[in-house]
């Protein structure tokens, strides 16, 4: 990774303490698609990684890309019709299942036999695998590195208490010379809840 980096639009507040102690349950995040409380989901697709798109993939090709807590992001069928192989891990089913559906992709699961509960939904063409489960258990040793990491609002969903080790988990799927994207909240946590989507959406990069 290069050393330079850019951020646009960032409020910084000082009252941190107000959500470090934040919890959201993995039951309460599939409660949300069950109840279609998924006001993060972008239907067109997010419009600022269509804008730097180009300087996302610098002219590359058969990169491999991961989507974090992917939901039914768009973004995904974008990257595979480009050519570039998609790995994404989401805890909801309901919104793996409602990707492959409205993406019109055939698609075949199986058990992940290492953690219990969990599967795989892969495309049939293969360019396209969305692993249902717990990222903190994600089997990274069966995954692999990957060239571009595209985390739209992951880091922000994730409980503070857990950053730290969700940010380890990211670099240690990267390979050498990787893109990170990164789209955050720009909020004031004194007033607002920690998975608002009012305030203004802020896009880093780091490349």
């Amino acid at each position: 990774m290069d050393d330079t980096r850019t951020l646009l639009d960032v409020k910084e507040y000082p009252d941190t303490e107000v959500q470090k102690d934040r919890v959201l349950t993995l039951e309460e995040w599939q409660e949300k698609w069950v109840s279609r409380k998924i006001g993060f989901h972008q239907e067109q697709g997010h419009q600022l990684l269509k804008k730097h798109l180009d300087t996302f993939l610098k002219g590359e090709n058969g990169l491999r890309v991961f989507f974090p807590l992917c939901g039914k992001a768009v973004e995904m069928k974008w990257f595979a019709d480009l050519g570039h192989s998609v790995v994404g891990v989401e805890i909801s089913e309901l919104g793996i299942r409602e990707f492959f559906t409205e993406q019109n992709l055939s698609y075949s699961e199986e058990p992940i036999m290492e953690i219990p509960g969990a599967k795989v939904f892969k495309s049939c063409k293969g360019n396209i695998s969305l692993y249902c489960c717990n990222l903190f258990d994600l089997p990274r040793a069966n995954i692999g590195k990957f060239d571009r990491i595209w985390d739209r609002g992951a880091l922000v969903a994730i409980n503070p208490g857990d950053r730290e080790r969700y940010a380890d988990i990211m670099l240690s799927l990267t390979r050498k010379g990787f893109q990170y994207l990164l789209a955050v909240l720009s909020y004031d946590p004194t007033k607002h809840a920690a998975q608002t989507t009012e305030e203004r959406e802020t896009w880093m990069a780091l490349i």
